[in-house]
């Protein structure tokens, strides 16, 4: 069977579309929605104000397109636009190799970050063994505590056996000690450039307290024994004190810039043409240019 094609051509002036005609039914029913959502915090009154707009809604949505959809001839008006310029020429953009910009610019090494992390760590040993001595005339009694966490049925434990010393739990106490302050001083050393004014103060006053909020709303359900035992008041001026040391040694170490901006080649050290200027020494030797003799 042949099949014929019908291309209608563009509407002309004077010409009407068949449209779907517009309906205020649709925002009705989400505005609805909300409320009955809002009642549910707020009031019951208000949950009923919101099923009453969804069910209008509902009801005057099926109206409009049930059985058949409403619809409405829109008359065409055919402008001319035309798109003209002031300008005589196009403005180009000029683009250094450097134009995407990479944060921080300037960020701190390494090895200052490991320093502000065992510097901190040892500043937050005095506030620690300082509770100890006043409140459980202990100076072993936080280090068990800490190390006693990491010690399988330390849930039975007492409070003589944990102020008694104790070489298992003073070894892992040091364990956990150690590799929490590095991984912390190298956070700040990562954190402190992306920080605005005061980083030190950013840094070692509201980073401790988020740290301190975090453990405290989680550690009742990782060790409900040791969040009975902690003492939060000086577990957090021992984190202040330890951020706050961590900051100044981390701040005073000198700045180096970041390897961000650069291509991935260059910052591998691949002597990429186009990208980076050529290393003259490397590599095999170059062919000597061919002398202009013969130009006069």
């Amino acid at each position: 069977m042949a099949q014929t094609e019908t291309h209608k051509s563009e509407p002309v002036h004077g010409d009407r579309i068949h449209l779907p005609a517009p309906t205020h039914w649709p925002i009705i029913l989400a505005f609805g929605c909300t409320m009955a959502a809002a009642g549910l915090v707020t009031s019951l009154w208000v949950s009923v104000f919101g099923a009453v707009l969804m069910l209008t809604g509902c009801v005057g949505w099926f109206r409009q397109v049930l059985p058949h959809e409403s619809h409405e001839d829109v008359p065409v008006v055919v402008q001319t636009v035309t798109i003209t310029s002031t300008r005589r020429l196009v403005e180009r953009l000029k683009i250094a190799p450097e134009h995407r910009a990479h944060l921080p610019l300037e960020t701190y090494p390494v090895l200052s970050g490991i320093k502000g992390g065992i510097a901190g760590g040892i500043a937050m040993i005095f506030p620690a063994l300082i509770y100890g001595l006043i409140v459980q005339h202990s100076i072993w009694y936080p280090v068990n505590l800490l190390g006693g966490a990491g010690v399988a049925n330390w849930s039975h434990v007492t409070t003589a056996q944990i102020a008694s010393f104790h070489w298992s739990w003073l070894v892992i106490a040091i364990v956990i000690h150690g590799v929490t302050c590095l991984l912390v001083g190298l956070l700040y050393g990562a954190m402190l450039p992306m920080l605005p004014r005061h980083p030190v103060i950013l840094g070692g006053v509201l980073g401790p307290l988020l740290w301190t909020g975090l453990l405290h709303s989680t550690m009742g359900i990782i060790n409900p024994t040791l969040d009975a035992r902690i003492q939060w008041g000086w577990f957090v001026v021992s984190q202040v004190i330890f951020g706050v040391v961590a900051g100044l040694v981390v701040a005073r170490e000198g700045k180096i810039r970041t390897g961000g901006r650069l291509p991935f080649v260059a910052r591998m050290g691949i002597e990429a043409p186009g990208l980076m200027e050529s290393n003259l020494e490397a590599g095999p030797p170059r062919a000597q240019q061919p002398r202009n003799e013969e130009k006069h």
